[in-house]
């Protein structure tokens, strides 16, 4: 088969279009042959040398991909040969098939197709996993969410809203229409207005019952400031850097809880769960139309050069796809 190789860390351009074994499955896994894969910041940073896949994972990029099952190991129930589904990646979803542990697998939702399903699983159980089972935001509290113009942006937003939270979202101002129309109450220019202030405004001076943040150290204190009392700060990615100074005295007045996490490196009990509680309580939504996947683009698998590019610019709303015939 063939996949997207990186020989060399580096920039867009190391992304490299080659031969390579083909996957067999393991105990408790199933080959996916891929219709599509989704670009995901992580790839990006793989790309760059500074995110290798765990132990075990395939060396390719690709934390999400859809496309039909073409083999199972003799363990594996509940899913057959032909069978369309989506699935939750530690790597390798840029490739033409990819071997998936049967717990990691998702059925299409209802109304979606299937090049389109692989916008879904990684922002799916990133979101839930946070935002749900671990912020446990609930109907009528307020759900702030940084960079609302990416893919988990975008999810979170039309979760948040379906769970009945208000949505506040910073991104950049010619993506604010878009978002409203996702369903965000209110929109803040992160290059032009503090959102600290913002929140503050729109919350009746209440703050925050729950972020979620992909900037880390760089929005740390201001994260902190933005907090309702009782408020939820879960960071999952490092964009704005890796250490920052935390004022406990500021986050003990606040009662406030401070939280990270990563999905991919997470053992593969813990990603079944989230993968479960997606499947029983957000997939319901997507096939309702109520959560549908925000896709800017897609692009033959053969341009992942370009994709990255158009992902690093920031210029995209939702999810790039990288597909193939």
């Amino acid at each position: 088969m063939r996949a997207i190789t990186i020989p060399e860390p580096g920039g867009p351009d190391a992304l490299v279009w080659a031969e390579v074994p083909d996957p067999e499955p393991g105990p408790g896994e199933v080959v996916v042959d891929v219709r599509a894969s989704a670009v995901n910041r992580a790839d990006l940073l793989q790309r760059q040398g500074f995110y290798p896949p765990p132990p075990g994972a395939p060396a390719y990029p690709g934390l999400e991909c859809s496309g039909v099952v073409s083999a199972t190991a003799p363990d594996v129930t509940g899913w057959q040969v032909g069978q369309e589904v989506c699935a939750l990646l530690a790597g390798g979803g840029y490739a033409e098939r990819v071997a998936v542990p049967a717990a990691q697998l998702l059925p299409v939702p209802a109304g979606v197709a299937l090049v389109d399903a692989a916008a879904l699983p990684e922002v799916a159980c990133t979101v839930w996993s946070n935002v749900v089972q671990l912020a446990r935001l609930t109907a009528g509290e307020t759900l702030l969410v940084h960079g609302g113009g990416s893919g988990i942006g975008t999810f979170a937003v039309q979760l948040g809203t379906a769970l009945g939270a208000t949505v506040v979202v910073t991104a950049r101002s010619v993506k604010h229409e878009r978002l409203r129309g996702l369903g965000a109450a209110h929109t803040i220019d992160y290059r032009e207005q503090d959102f600290v202030e913002e929140v503050r405004a729109v919350t009746d001076g209440r703050g925050a019952d729950v972020i979620l943040d992909i900037m880390g150290a760089s929005y740390l204190s201001r994260n902190v400031a933005a907090l309702a009392d009782g408020g939820r700060l879960v960071v999952i990615g490092m964009q704005g850097g890796r250490k920052a100074e935390l004022d406990l005295g500021a986050l003990l007045a606040k009662r406030g809880t401070v939280a990270a996490t990563a999905l991919r490196s997470r053992p593969l009990n813990q990603k079944a769960e989230i993968v479960r509680g997606v499947r029983e309580q957000v997939w319901p939504l997507v096939g309702a139309g109520t959560i549908t996947p925000i896709v800017d683009r897609r692009l033959p698998m053969t341009e992942a050069a370009e994709a990255h590019r158009l992902v690093e610019s920031n210029d995209h709303v939702g999810k790039v796809l990288l597909t193939l015939d």
